[in-house]
């Protein structure tokens, strides 16, 4: 039975370190604890699975996984399985959900207006799935929702996602996930309250439903009920999990590997099919630089807490009052890595519903180049000059868009 989360502040993350002392981050490492966070965005998130595949490679191993909609299914495949086995875990998942050859792969760019034709291709791949559903992932009502009597179970959703139910439990370890050796937290939304939760193994028991709340977006999948309560999609919300994990006070040294799958930049639409992906980038994407700014601050004030605490007078650091603002110190030092999906011009707003196994690959080995192209800057894996800094880093941005340093 699930524990009632608090979804106003996260707790306090145990130190991760090992018996030996070395971080269980990985060794070449030098944070205690790395958080990987994983957006929501449905088909688009076999390109978490290629970064991280390119983590596994640079022997950097998360601590803490967090995810929303298709990363909570990606992070419980990670911290559900044993580390030799979560790449191929992933790579089944995957491969079980997606449908057909490599027909529309990149050989369609080598030929006059091949972009043009990539993207129809999707379109049609797109269409596929809208009527027929994705493999192991849902299928669609039948009778449809509109011939549904009121309060039927098929009343409320255009899809059935029990396969996707099926799939999770032959893929996923949840005794593993709550043993809590890796930290696992997913968040979705109350149908009821509307309020934002989150569920971690800090405090809950992880089963299957609370990752298929998590990927539980209306009008395509019906809610899902945790103790009494009916949960949807957390991306309705928030889309990233970005702001759980920073509003945790840490005592370690925090790598955090943000991915996400829509980009809040880019160009103005020039049509009406540009204007709805578009809308969709900036709807889903992650308010990156405001919550990292804001954070910036915070741990900067937090960090001045802390030194001024190490030199108060034991008579005043006994006090109620300073033992209140003690817990809210923090001697940490972090570095945010971003990853963002930056979207082929080939593809449409169809493109989060995409599940064709060409499409999939090119995600997949889009996120595997895009994390060794930023983890091969030394720069991302040094602890930050100044004890309690913030660091962050974008190595993929375009020139364009920034002054071609790999941080902001």
């Amino acid at each position: 039975m699930s524990r009632s989360p608090n979804v106003n502040k996260p707790a306090a993350t145990p130190k991760a370190v090992a018996k030996d002392g070395v971080g269980l981050a990985g060794p070449g490492v030098p944070f205690q604890s790395v958080a990987l966070l994983l957006q929501g965005g449905g088909a688009l998130g076999a390109y978490q699975a290629g970064v991280y595949e390119a983590l596994v490679e640079r022997n950097i191993e998360p601590t803490w996984v967090c995810g929303i909609s298709i990363g909570a299914i990606n992070s419980a495949i990670i911290a559900g399985n044993a580390p030799e086995q979560r790449v191929a875990k992933l790579r089944e998942f995957w491969e079980k959900v997606t449908t057909g050859g490599n027909w529309n792969g990149n050989w369609w760019l080598d030929l006059p207006g091949g972009s043009w034709m990539h993207g129809i291709a999707n379109q049609v791949a797109a269409s596929g799935v809208m009527m027929q559903g994705a493999p192991g992932f849902f299928t669609p009502q039948v009778p449809p929702p509109p011939l549904q009597p009121k309060g039927a179970p098929g009343a409320t959703s255009w899809y059935d996602a029990h396969p996707l139910k099926a799939t999770l439990e032959r893929l996923v370890d949840f005794d593993r996930i709550n043993e809590a050796k890796m930290r696992f937290s997913v968040g979705a939304v109350n149908v009821r309250t509307g309020n934002f939760a989150y569920f971690d193994t800090i405090r809950d028991t992880i089963g299957v439903e609370h990752v298929m709340a998590s990927g539980a977006l209306p009008p395509a999948f019906p809610a899902v009920e945790i103790r009494g309560e009916l949960y949807w999609d957390g991306g309705m919300v928030s889309n990233t999990p970005l702001d759980w994990v920073l509003a945790s006070r840490r005592d370690e040294n925090t790598l955090v590997v943000q991915v996400d799958l829509w980009s809040a930049r880019g160009q103005a639409p020039t049509d009406l099919a540009e204007v709805g992906v578009r809308m969709k980038d900036i709807q889903y994407s992650s308010r990156t630089r405001a919550a990292t700014d804001q954070f910036k601050y915070r741990q900067k004030l937090r960090a001045a807490l802390y030194k001024l605490m190490q030199k108060m007078p034991p008579e005043l650091a006994s006090t109620p009052e300073a033992r209140l603002l003690r817990s809210e110190t923090s001697p940490a030092a972090y570095n945010i890595v971003q990853l963002i999906y930056r979207s082929a011009t080939y593809e449409s707003q169809s493109k989060d519903y995409e599940f064709s196994r060409g499409t999939m690959k090119e995600h997949w080995q889009a996120g595997y180049s895009d994390a060794h192209t930023t983890f091969s800057h030394p720069q991302v894996l040094a602890l930050p000059a100044h004890p309690s800094d913030v660091q962050i880093f974008d190595c993929l941005r375009p020139p364009d868009e920034h002054d071609g340093r790999i941080t902001d």
